[in-house]
């Protein structure tokens, strides 16, 4: 009886083990890459120490109802898409705009964010309008965006166009008088021009290149349908808006979602 029994307890044991493991892989961790410095869409909480922002309630509320948990990974913006290209990286939200060209390596959810370029320029500049006024000028943007390549096709080298790796370092070039202007996505201009700019810089000129914010997925995966769905239960449900009011102050309406 006591060598049944010593025999019976590990098997027991064992049976515990595995079900504990098959329970704690029932949510799988998936690695999720963002750009630590798009604000609103991504930074960090200087007093918890963790990321914040539009992107990155948008994805834990994506997780939630996909079915995985977020194990997230900062990096700059230029070395996202060839994370997730590689497969280091499962899934990127950065505010990446869905392009063609980004199309042939990664695959992308269904838009979540329509936005544009914007040109800002210093308080005390009456000189810059539109876009053709930067000719001549020095222009900054960030690396590896798309208003880098929209610079380098409108102006070309009729601008001194310096990519910088960080937003926060093209707006303090901005600021310390390095460049003239800075051309970047819209909310993130506006965003920086009502809070660390305000009273120093403005927003000028109009929208430029329509565009559209999505998720990025490692080519073939999984996860693109479940996040499609989640995505339009959240603008079904009020959710969307919900997060949209909360960082941005006013919700989109239906025709712009």
């Amino acid at each position: 009886m006591k060598s049944l029994l010593r025999t019976f307890l590990p098997m027991s044991a064992l049976a515990l083990a595995l079900g504990s493991t098959a329970h704690a892989q029932e949510t799988p961790s998936v690695n999720v890459a963002t750009d630590p410095s798009f604000v609103p869409f991504e930074m960090m909480d200087q007093e918890t120490g963790e990321m914040i922002g539009f992107d990155m309630d948008i994805i834990n509320e994506v997780a939630d109802r996909a079915g995985f948990e977020v194990n997230l990974t900062t990096m700059e913006f230029s070395g996202i898409i060839p994370a997730v290209q590689t497969g280091s990286q499962e899934i990127a939200i950065a505010g990446t705009t869905i392009t063609e060209e980004r199309a042939e390596v990664v695959d992308f959810s269904d838009p979540y964010y329509d936005s544009g370029l914007r040109i800002i320029v210093r308080d005390d500049n009456d000189s810059v309008e539109t876009l053709e006024d930067l000719e001549g000028l020095s222009v900054a943007t960030k690396i590896g965006s798309t208003s880098y390549d929209f610079l380098q096709q409108e102006l070309g080298d009729d601008a001194d166009i310096t990519p910088y790796p960080g937003t926060a370092d093209m707006y303090m070039a901005l600021l310390g008088r390095n460049v003239d202007a800075v051309l970047y996505d819209a909310p993130n201009v506006g965003y920086f021009s009502k809070t660390r700019g305000e009273g120093r810089t403005k927003v000028v000129g109009p929208l430029y290149e329509g565009q559209q914010y999505g998720i990025v997925f490692h080519k073939g995966s999984e996860w693109v349908e479940p996040t499609n769905k989640a995505l339009a239960a959240m603008k079904e449900d009020g959710t969307y808006d919900e997060i949209y009011t909360k960082w941005f102050g006013e919700a989109p309406s239906a025709s712009e979602e």
